[in-house]
């Protein structure tokens, strides 16, 4: 008998292990008609059924659940290999996701948790929604609540508190955010607690900022950040209402690859201590 084609048990992993056969399709760059008929002629050739197809996705069988435990250590297989190969090329690139204010900081105090001599490289990506771990679209994300995806490994690294700052204490006004700019918890308490007093908007956090160094208005930033702005200084204590937790989250089997595991360990022993003394 014919062995398997290794493009079959890598699509049928991609479809076993999101139960969907668009989500395998935007991770494999295959159409998901093609998955469709590709999978349908693998169990054929095999004699065996995998998949139970239902309204929530394709579920496996018993079969199938067997069988993906072994295309498992075929996909740690080719991991290694791209480890391998990207190791003569010099260290690998971690693509990080966080927040406005926790990327820059980040950016910052880079030497505090990087050297050069690291087997990992940060890629950082700013972004206020969460981009997807599952399709590796990003490999470590650091969220303000527990993610609950079946598929994510995630590790609670403290609280971030949130204050007012301003150029001073007379300044009255606040600034507010533009139409198009992502709601954040720290935006929507200014729109719900102080929406009559905004006297300006902006789109980004940072020309927020900017215009309360001006002395335009108050802003709200998390204290970690706020603290160290030059031009500003904080008007009263922590908002209660906005405290959050900081989580440090990650798929679940990319995070045993060994560069993401040591941006993983980097990350979190500087998160966990800017949580203890901010």
């Amino acid at each position: 008998m014919k062995a398997p084609d290794w493009s079959d048990l890598a699509y049928f992993s991609a479809v076993a292990r999101t139960g969907s056969l668009n989500r395998a399709a935007e991770e494999t760059g295959v159409s998901a008609a093609t998955l469709s008929r590709r999978m349908k002629a693998f169990e054929a050739s095999l004699g065996r059924r995998l998949f139970l197809h239902g309204a929530e996705g394709y579920a496996l069988t018993s079969e199938g659940r067997d069988l993906l435990k072994r295309t498992a250590q075929m996909e740690d297989a080719a991991r290694q290999i791209g480890q391998w190969r990207d190791a003569a090329q010099g260290p690998t690139c971690v693509r990080i996701s966080a927040g406005t204010w926790t990327a820059l900081d980040l950016a910052q105090r880079l030497s505090e948790f990087w050297t050069p001599d690291a087997i990992w490289l940060p890629e950082f990506m700013y972004c206020d929604l969460n981009l997807d771990i599952a399709r590796r679209e990003v490999d470590i994300g650091i969220r303000n609540a527990r993610p609950d995806q079946p598929w994510v490994a995630r590790q609670q690294i403290g609280h971030v508190e949130y204050a007012i700052y301003a150029a001073d204490q007379h300044v009255e006004g606040w600034i507010g955010p533009s139409w198009d700019t992502p709601l954040t918890p720290s935006i929507r308490w200014i729109q719900d607690t102080h929406g009559a007093g905004i006297v300006t908007k902006a789109n980004s956090p940072h020309l927020a900022c900017a215009l309360a160094q001006a002395g335009m208005g108050r802003v709200v930033l998390p204290m970690f950040m706020g603290e160290r702005m030059p031009g500003l200084v904080r008007l009263g204590d922590p908002i209660a209402a906005l405290r959050s937790e900081q989580w440090l989250v990650s798929h679940h089997e990319g995070r045993n690859e060994p560069p993401v595991r040591a941006a993983l360990d980097a990350i979190a022993g500087y998160l966990a201590q800017r949580s203890r003394t901010s």
